[in-house]
């Protein structure tokens, strides 16, 4: 019992003495002050994120084998143009002009992509790539629309949260598209190939 005791004394003293060191990061200039700044600055990332992707499914399309991956990207792609649409509609939904502001994380994600594509030999193994790549991407797709859907439920903008979650619900989609084309045998099929 003692033992138990000192140890996670210790441990608490070491993350005290970690958070303790940690510093504040101050907040920029232009930082979010209320939740409908948020709202917006997010919605200024997700635009930017889905007019990247209009870009970058194209090479997706392009390096995938398989025809069932390739009509499925080929669909989204249609789905992420609409989507590009809608979210001009919910900025005018909340009276704000359009705006993109650089998305880090799909960018990463997108550079990811990309790797994976140059990383794999075309065929079953670059397919099965593909599609994780393009599930990353409908995973960040799905925490972020679903964040702003609740966030405009809060702040009480019906319009834009009609239209945050149709968009959701493509994403749930397409990722459960995905997910559906890896099981049906296109990954057993990359697990055999040497």
């Amino acid at each position: 019992m003692a033992t138990t005791k000192t140890t996670t004394a210790s441990k608490t003293k070491t993350a005290t003495k970690s958070t303790a060191s940690a510093k504040k990061t101050p907040a920029k200039k232009d930082a979010a002050k209320n939740l409908n700044d948020l709202f917006e600055d997010s919605l200024k990332d997700i635009y930017w994120a889905e007019k990247a992707l209009v870009k970058a499914l194209p090479k997706m399309i392009k390096n995938a084998t398989n025809e069932k991956l390739k009509a499925a990207i080929e669909k989204h792609l249609a789905e992420t143009e609409n989507q590009v649409t809608r979210l001009e509609d919910c900025f005018k939904a909340i009276g704000k002009k359009a705006q993109a502001k650089k998305c880090d994380a799909m960018q990463g994600i997108l550079d990811e992509g990309d790797s994976v594509i140059q990383e794999t030999e075309a065929g079953t193994v670059r397919d099965a790539g593909i599609i994780a790549a393009s599930q990353k991407v409908e995973h960040y797709e799905i925490a972020t629309y679903g964040t702003l859907a609740a966030y405009a439920k809060i702040l009480q903008e019906s319009e834009a949260l009609k239209i945050l979650l149709q968009t959701l619900e493509e994403e749930k989609k397409c990722d459960e598209l995905l997910t559906q084309l890896a099981d049906t045998n296109l990954n057993s099929k990359a697990a055999k190939e040497k």
